[in-house]
């Protein structure tokens, strides 16, 4: 527990994360990266090009200094960074290099600020948070271990499919190299692979949706080619059936829970229909008898991933209904057999049918995509704990 001058020192630190903004962890990662470069092998360059990772991290930073007095309401952002870092076997000692240049960090842009006594709060709420995370990170581990079929650390992986679902995606079916069962894994979760190879110039960890339910035996992953994604790139042009990854265990908070007779809204826009697929796959193998409705959102046809697989499980389920929309077709993309509108995916228009009492809502997609729909949804009085969603990458409030 934190003592109330701590959290008092702490809590007058707001104003001056919020006039730094993001220039804090921006220069924090620079002299992380600087001091400690083999954690370049850990964190996702492309994130901190991109700046989205440096912008997370100031989230997070700025949210626990203004509740560190109330950090129950800081439960569901634990829980979600937890799992992110169970997909980067992140290890007690890496907090100690973290919180390190945290606090360096604080003295080398605040020198007036950031007195002896400030340093000292800093630091006893950052060890305070940081056994947060060791403690919840380690029993994440143990459960992954100790599931049948599970493990620890990384597994080799034979790669047993290679197939293109689409323009830019690929799906690939992952099997154990040493023959044993896969650990189960719950819907909406993902993947870790961690890319060790000569051709890339740092070791890269990526996660990817799970897009089928469990079976035990295998996983299938979905990876899409982004234009300047080291890593995509790399696993389209050069990973092939038989060559071997290295696997983490499934992880994430983002996972289907739903009772047998509610109604489910599955919505997507392009490569974020893959934890859905799973969440179809476990309800239809599951004979969920509630209805279930099928949106997703592309650019055209060949950009349609799984197009097909969904056609025939809609054929075969009386309860899947299907919508999708096209925002540029191609000449050869056929209206209500490929697609069944034109344009972005339009909610309103489809209201009488998805805007039930009792139904939970996934989505996931692009970020505007996805606030749209929860902007939508709550408009029409839908209550926030029946919304679900998956960021993918640094998470990012909608």
């Amino acid at each position: 527990m934190l003592d109330t001058r701590t959290i008092e020192l702490v809590k007058s630190t707001v104003p001056l994360l919020e006039s730094a903004n993001t220039a804090l962890t921006e220069h924090f990662y620079k002299r992380m990266f600087r001091d400690n470069p083999e954690l370049k092998d850990v964190f996702n360059l492309s994130h901190q090009a991109s700046g989205r990772q440096p912008a997370a991290l100031f989230s997070a930073v700025l949210a626990y200094a203004r509740n560190i007095d109330n950090p129950a309401v800081l439960s569901a952002a634990v829980e979600r960074i937890a799992h992110k870092h169970t997909g980067f076997a992140i290890q007690p000692a890496q907090y100690d290099i973290v919180g390190h240049h945290l606090l360096e960090t604080i003295r080398e842009l605040a020198p007036d600020a950031a007195t002896p006594e400030v340093i000292d709060a800093w630091a006893q709420a950052y060890g305070a948070l940081a056994n947060i995370f060791i403690g919840r990170e380690e029993q994440l581990y143990r459960q992954s271990e100790q599931k049948d079929g599970g493990w620890r650390g990384t597994r080799a992986f034979v790669v047993k499919e290679k197939q293109q679902q689409s323009e830019h995606i690929v799906s690939f079916l992952l099997a154990p190299a040493d023959g044993g069962p896969v650990a189960a894994f719950k819907p909406g979760q993902y993947l870790t692979l961690h890319l060790d190879s000569p051709n890339l110039e740092h070791k890269e960890y990526r996660q990817y949706s799970l897009c089928q339910a469990p079976n035990g035996r295998e996983y299938r992953i979905a990876v899409k080619r982004e234009p300047n994604g080291v890593a995509s790139n790399f696993i389209h042009d050069q990973v092939q059936v038989g060559d071997q990854l290295l696997v983490l265990p499934p992880a994430g908070d983002f996972f289907l829970e739903v009772s047998a007779h509610t109604p489910v809204v599955l919505l997507s826009g392009g490569v974020g229909l893959t934890p859905m697929l799973a969440m179809l796959d476990q309800l239809l193998k599951q004979g969920h008898p509630a209805d279930i409705h099928w949106l997703h959102a592309c650019e055209n046809g060949a950009q349609h991933a799984f197009k097909q697989d969904i056609q025939q499980q809609r054929q075969a389920n009386a309860n899947l209904n299907s919508h999708v929309w096209y925002r540029s077709p191609a000449d050869t993309d056929l209206p209500a057999e490929d697609y069944d509108e034109l344009g972005i995916m339009n909610l309103n228009a489809m209201k009488n049918s998805i805007y039930l009492d009792d139904a939970h809502y996934y989505f996931c997609g692009p970020l505007p995509f996805m606030a749209m729909v929860k902007d939508t949804l709550i408009g029409w009085g839908i209550a926030e704990e029946r919304l679900h969603y998956e960021v993918f990458g640094p998470h990012q409030q909608l």
